[in-house]
């Protein structure tokens, strides 16, 4: 039964979109291990979603893969335009650790990715929004 499966909470991972070089429109998406111990099997799906001038849109869904990511590093998981910053921008994660699937969605509501909500993100050192 679905009642019976257990679902650890996930914890020192983020997802951060991230302003690469100052004047330009460059940014990229970068998944975050703050965790003291490498994380396996790391399957991302991510997806666009939203309303753009009263108008329903969706973007294609990518999925990415990656073996492994070590403590305290961090992976590309792709490049992102201000085109998409209108819509709602989802990065759901799953991985293994310790022969345990963990998985939780990162959703990066519709016109929050602005510079007044940058931070300084941990690891990467440039800024960008984050979710933990």
């Amino acid at each position: 039964m679905i009642k019976d499966i257990v679902f650890p909470e996930v914890e020192d991972i983020a997802v951060a979109i991230v302003h690469e070089h100052d004047g330009l429109d460059e940014y990229n998406v970068y998944l975050i291990n703050l965790k003291n111990v490498n994380i396996k099997n790391v399957l991302i799906t991510s997806t666009g979603y939203g309303l753009i001038n009263e108008e329903h849109k969706k973007t294609s869904t990518l999925r990415h893969f990656f073996e492994e990511i070590k403590e305290h590093d961090f992976m590309t998981i792709e490049p992102i335009t201000k085109d998409v910053f209108g819509l709602s921008n989802e990065y759901w994660v799953s991985f293994t650790l310790n022969n345990q699937l963990f998985d939780k969605k990162f959703v990066f509501l519709a016109e929050t990715i602005v510079e007044s909500n940058f931070v300084t993100v941990p690891i990467i050192n440039k800024k960008g929004v984050l979710i933990k």
